[in-house]
């Protein structure tokens, strides 16, 4: 079920249905006319190259037995873990069925690896058994460099386990014609699964990408497709836009976005929290360009009306058998306060597959709404090549240099980026004050995201959550938490070629030990470093308001000795 509650305006809003009704925009989307978006020639054709998923869940319906088949083949032969390594749309589906379904009785465990960070991948590598594990290396281009990494590692992990057939333990899901396709038939590899190349990442949850790991931990991806199916024909039926679950949630976001209700705020219900992880990457790295975006925050506690600006959209998306009777009593509230609310209703987690297409459809209609292409990503780019370049001159000196303004504060070093206005950071007593001047330049419109560059735990997770909560209570702005590298696949987009009113606090730590990647001149804990850094010289070089602060070797204390400075200095003031 999905009630919209158009706020002000509803006027307006049902003035652009009917226009959609009249240029049948319904029946030009699912015949895949690129020309919805843009007319550029050059445009046209990558975007007709990316329509794909409209017809997934017809396409793999057929190809359902087959993944299963090999599914429950792994099964039998005994393994008891399967690792997903694979960055942005190749791993957030998984994340997601990893933490909403898990796995059905007698099949493996699943875990995913997008974390560069020597830390998280010793501390994986601790949690499954080697020789019975299943690897699924994947990677739509096929040579994403964090992906072929993690491959390289654990083949020569394997390796050393005297395995006469390390390749047995791998499977590949890429397009047709990459280099993985090659290395899986040098290395042996137990399948490669060819996936579709008419779509992008983010939108390949209805593929090989999201449907190969779930039916590897036992989840019934017929009814998952099903679900999809059902959506699919609800979105192309012929009803009015109005009445098209997709379609109307599209225009209503999209007008939204152009009247500065741009933070799509996600409230979920428990068993579902995860859905957050893949929704927030669909919408950030779709419609985040031209100095336009949707902003997706997810996992922000729900407060109270009068702790929200103008610029909020809510999303309220719960499951029936969920306990969620104060955020529905929240929700309530802030539609009462005039902001405008989506309220969608499942009945069982299976109901997932509807999700996922409803969300790809409104996202395309958003970008139409928007006037720009939901289907490339112009700015990922950049700090790939950034870190390309650190590490070539880290290769060359040795070391890491920052060209920036630094702070050394409390034994914590601060870097802010050049922006073109000058510094609005003074001198201060402690880090906790450096920090807030930077923090209070936040406006009405803007957000704060954090984007801490190491392995998460529940110790990190509740100082990150607090700071968020004490940011957006008393700056009233909206506030992101996205672990890095993860999010350069994603909402790294937004950060760069969406609207100027991000700030940045890039957080990172010293590596107590580094991990050798086989057959490259530098380890994990040198990747992970240029990673952060690249990010940070990209938003530098956009002339984003951003700040790189290093933790010290002892992360978990550093981060706290942060937080209660933040906190005194700003009681102080």
């Amino acid at each position: 079920m999905q009630l919209l509650h158009p706020g002000n305006l509803e006027a307006e809003i049902k003035k652009v249905y009917s226009s959609f009704d009249e240029k049948k925009i319904a029946n030009l989307l699912f015949d895949k006319d690129p020309t919805l978006w843009k007319d550029d020639p050059e445009q046209v054709k990558d975007i007709r190259q990316r329509l794909g998923w409209l017809t997934l869940p017809e396409l793999y319906l057929d190809k359902a037995n087959e993944i299963t088949t090999f599914a429950l083949q792994v099964k039998e032969d005994g393994f008891t873990h399967i690792v997903l390594l694979g960055m942005g749309g190749s791993s957030l589906s998984s994340e997601v069925a990893r933490e909403t379904f898990g796995s059905s009785q007698g099949f493996p465990v699943l875990f995913v690896l997008d974390n560069t960070a020597p830390e998280a991948i010793l501390d994986l590598e601790n949690k499954i058994n080697l020789e019975h594990t299943l690897f699924i290396v994947a990677s739509k281009s096929g040579g994403t460099e964090e992906t072929i990494s993690f491959f390289k590692y654990f083949y020569a992990q394997l390796q050393k386990t005297n395995d006469k057939n390390p390749g047995n333990h791998f499977v590949a899901i890429t397009d047709d014609n990459t280099s993985l396709v090659k290395v899986a038939a040098e290395h042996n590899f137990r399948k490669v699964f060819i996936n579709p190349s008419d779509l992008g990442g983010r939108y390949s949850v209805l593929s090989d990408f999201g449907l190969v790991p779930m039916a590897l931990i036992g989840i019934d991806i017929v009814s998952f497709l099903t679900s999809a199916k059902r959506m699919q024909v609800s979105c192309n039926d012929g009803r009015p836009a109005e009445f098209n679950p997709g379609i109307s949630l599209g225009v209503l976001l999209g007008i939204w976005q152009q009247h500065g209700r741009d933070k799509v705020t996600f409230i979920l219900s428990s068993s579902i929290s995860s859905f957050g992880y893949w929704v927030e990457q669909l919408i950030a790295e779709s419609t985040g360009k031209e100095g336009k975006g949707l902003i997706p925050v997810v996992g922000e506690s729900l407060g109270h009306p009068e702790e929200y600006g103008p610029d909020r959209i809510f999303v309220n998306l719960c499951l029936n058998h969920d306990d969620s009777k104060e955020a529905s009593l929240k929700t309530n509230a802030l539609e009462a306060a005039g902001h405008p609310v989506i309220r969608i209703t499942m009945d069982d987690k299976v109901d997932l597959g509807s999700e996922y297409y409803r969300w790809e459809v409104a996202t395309a209609i958003a970008g139409l709404v928007m006037k720009i292409n939901p289907f490339d990503q112009p700015n990922v780019e950049e700090s790939k090549q950034n870190t390309k370049l650190i590490l070539e001159k880290w290769n060359k000196e040795g070391s890491f240099k920052i060209s920036a303004r630094e702070y050394i504060v409390d034994d914590f070093h601060i870097y802010e980026g050049h922006r073109e206005n000058p510094s609005q950071i003074k001198s201060a007593n402690n880090v906790g004050g450096v920090v807030n001047q930077f923090t209070a330049q936040a406006k009405t419109n803007d957000y704060i995201a954090m984007l801490p560059y190491f392995m998460m735990n529940d110790h990190r997770e509740n100082v990150l959550q607090a700071w968020r909560e004490k940011m957006r209570d008393e700056l009233k702005v909206a506030t992101t938490l996205l672990n890095g590298p993860r999010y350069l696949h994603s909402t790294g987009q937004l950060h760069k070629g969406g609207p100027d009113t991000g700030l940045f606090i890039i957080l990172v730590g010293e590596h107590e030990a580094d991990l050798a990647i086989p057959g490259s001149t530098f380890g994990f804990a040198i990747l992970h470093e240029a990673q952060a850094l690249g990010d940070f010289q990209s938003l530098d070089d956009k002339g984003r308001r951003v700040i790189y602060i290093n933790l010290g070797a002892d992360i978990d204390a550093g981060l706290s000795k942060l937080f209660k400075s933040i906190s005194i200095s700003n009681t102080s003031n």
